[in-house]
């Protein structure tokens, strides 16, 4: 049996993308994460359709400190503790607002959310990721990683899967990588 050259050709074409897969997590549709700064536990939604990460806050300030812009607020989640938490302000994120939700006062499709970087642990992965603040208290998850953050992580998403990495194991001695 001789392979067609154009089959041959296509199947050579899939070979690096099958190796760099093989270097990949594979994550269910939620997973347990630790917020390693927060010193708190939270279940969070993968969603390879969202570009950016999202944690569930309120009361958010943005203030100066030495010449630098900070943000301060309050977890919004049940067992979150009620003292603020403080963080440089990374940059502003333009969200795009849904069809629905278009703002007429201001005219804007966006909304703007001040995002931080947090040390996040998923499994045995470690990295920093960019995570934007926003009261996500009426939805099931406090937070949502985007593709962004998922891209970070080295993270395939199954969503016929649920808590494939089990709880949060990463070693907090050894050095994230960055």
């Amino acid at each position: 049996m001789r392979l067609k050259p154009s089959v041959l050709l296509l199947s050579c074409s899939l070979l690096p993308g099958l190796a760099s897969a093989a270097d990949k997590t594979v994550y269910g549709l939620n997973e347990y994460v630790s917020l390693d700064d927060l010193d708190i536990e939270v279940a969070a939604k993968l969603d390879t359709g969202a570009k950016t990460a999202s944690l569930s806050a309120r009361d958010i300030e943005r203030f100066k400190r030495d010449g630098e812009t900070w943000v301060r607020f309050y977890l919004a989640i049940d067992d979150a503790h009620e003292k603020p938490i403080e963080r440089p302000l990374a940059r502003i994120s333009k969200i795009k607002r849904r069809a629905g939700d278009y703002d007429a006062d201001s005219g804007k499709s966006y909304t703007a959310r001040p995002v931080i970087e947090l040390p996040v642990c998923m499994g045995k992965t470690h990295h920093t990721i960019e995570v934007n603040l926003t009261d996500r208290s009426a939805f099931q998850y406090p937070l949502l990683i985007g593709s962004e953050a998922l891209k970070r992580l080295g993270a395939v998403v199954d969503p016929s899967l649920k808590y494939a990495a089990g709880k949060p194991g990463c070693n907090p001695d050894a050095n994230s990588a960055e």
